[in-house]
């Protein structure tokens, strides 16, 4: 007599939503990010004034009631400038997770269910691209590039996804052992059946996780190099370019530099206390535990 095979539930449950909910920290986190996300969409209509007009005789102007945090070293609006900055570090930072997650997953599931050949070409690739410094790869192809948001995307995610696709090869060569996907092999599903209806739903939860604390990484990433002027592009509003551009007004304009600072950590404590929070919740048996 065969016996019955449980094959787990989606990944994302009522009773996940109600964890959600009964945790402050992730609940505030929710708000502030749907509520800054909101603004950062429609940003580029409700700014205050053309981020980049320039207006000399207002320059370094603390907050006021026209400028609610005052004015660069060329008399540009702060306010409407890290709105758009923030429309600008969302774009790049959830395009260069999504790349990557793809990226990475697929490569991850090739490695992990083949294994073999297949499973060592790309595990090597993983351990180069791990190996050495994210920074090189950055640097080496935004120089070949040049500066600009697509090319800032594609090398962010050269870097990123051999993180994905380590984590999710190890998920898959856990997951296929299970009993449900052994059996679906051995009535006849197809490999990519198999993979897309019982490996990836069951592997994809630390890949979220990570996928996450992630965002709040590039969005520091994406301010470092603007910060070293290798970034994006002059006309572009961002934080980290406006941080460079007001450390040499900080005795006399610390605004410039406070603002910028304060969205940048806002953004980043916001998707590390829902990465956390997933986690928990999605894997409470590793609480605390090293995705990397």
């Amino acid at each position: 007599m065969m016996k019955n095979i449980k094959i787990p539930d989606s990944i994302i449950s009522e009773e996940h939503i109600q964890m959600i909910f009964r945790r402050k920290d992730m609940l505030i986190a929710l708000i502030l990010l749907f509520s800054l996300m909101s603004i950062s969409l429609i940003a580029p209509w409700i700014v205050p004034s053309d981020p980049n007009e320039a207006n000399l005789t207002n320059k370094n102007l603390g907050p006021s009631s026209e400028h609610l945090l005052g004015t660069d070293y060329l008399g540009r609006d702060m306010l409407s400038r890290i709105m758009i900055g923030a429309h600008t570090s969302l774009l790049i930072s959830f395009g260069v997770v999504l790349i990557s997650l793809v990226s990475g997953v697929f490569l991850g599931c090739m490695a992990g269910y083949y294994e073999g050949y297949v499973d060592e070409v790309i595990s090597r690739l993983i351990d180069i691209f791990l190996a050495f410094p994210g920074i090189i790869f950055v640097l080496t192809v935004m120089s070949m590039l040049g500066t600009g948001v697509m090319n800032i995307i594609i090398a962010l995610s050269i870097v990123q996804w051999a993180g994905y696709a380590r984590l999710m090869r190890g998920q898959v060569i856990s997951v296929k052992k299970n009993e449900y996907v052994l059996s679906a092999k051995m009535i006849g599903v197809g490999d990519l059946r198999v993979l897309l209806r019982h490996i990836v739903p069951n592997s994809i939860a630390p890949i979220l996780v990570l996928a996450t604390i992630d965002i709040g990484h590039v969005i520091l990433s994406i301010s470092a190099l603007s910060f070293l002027g290798i970034g994006l592009p002059a006309d572009i509003p961002e934080w980290g370019a406006m941080l460079s551009a007001g450390k040499a007004y900080m005795r006399t304009a610390p605004f410039q530099t406070i603002f910028p600072g304060m969205a940048i950590t806002t953004f980043v404590v916001i998707f590390s206390i829902l990465g956390d929070g997933m986690r928990d919740i999605l894997d409470p048996q590793d609480k605390g535990g090293d995705m990397y």
